[in-house]
């Protein structure tokens, strides 16, 4: 059972002990809860990275610099993607931005396209239900839509 009182804000789960998504983390309890469960790679998308990442060198900090409310470009998403497949069995990944809702839930929208093999509006409706608020422009719906159609040109939109 995982210890909730140091739960990164908007923390959760997409692919258990694989992928999860959650806030800018502001604390060192909360890299702390990241490493004690498993998660070894942390992808940041804001424009700055976060504080205090330096002290926990078992947590391997990616940062894809993101302007807050767009959309990711492909090879942002490429990028991101790359980091979940190369993690090595039993490292999780984490992805973050200021909330954990727009830039966070598009990437984990596009992360369950491509490993899901399901269509941008499911994966979108997926990280909605999962992850409340998230994906918050039409941008960045169709950065989703788009990362389908790139992977799959014989669908429609």
């Amino acid at each position: 059972m995982e210890d909730t009182s140091c739960t990164p804000p908007n923390f959760s789960w997409v692919e258990v002990n694989k992928v999860a998504g959650l806030a800018w983390p502001s604390s060192p309890a909360h890299y702390r809860f990241l490493l004690d469960n498993g998660i070894k790679h942390l992808v940041c998308l804001c424009e700055s990275k976060p504080p205090a990442y330096e002290s926990f060198p078992d947590l391997t900090l990616h940062h894809i610099a993101m302007v807050d409310f767009t959309p990711p470009s492909l090879s942002q998403i490429q990028t991101f993607i790359s980091v979940t497949e190369h993690a090595n069995t039993g490292q999780a990944v984490a992805v973050h931005c200021k909330h954990g809702l727009g830039r966070t839930g598009t990437m984990l929208a596009c992360y369950l396209v491509k490993t899901r093999k399901i269509s941008g509006a499911e994966a979108i409706k997926m990280i909605r239900s999962l992850r409340p608020g998230s994906i918050e422009t039409r941008e960045q719906e169709r950065a989703v839509l788009e990362f389908q159609q790139y992977l799959n040109p014989k669908t429609a939109l």
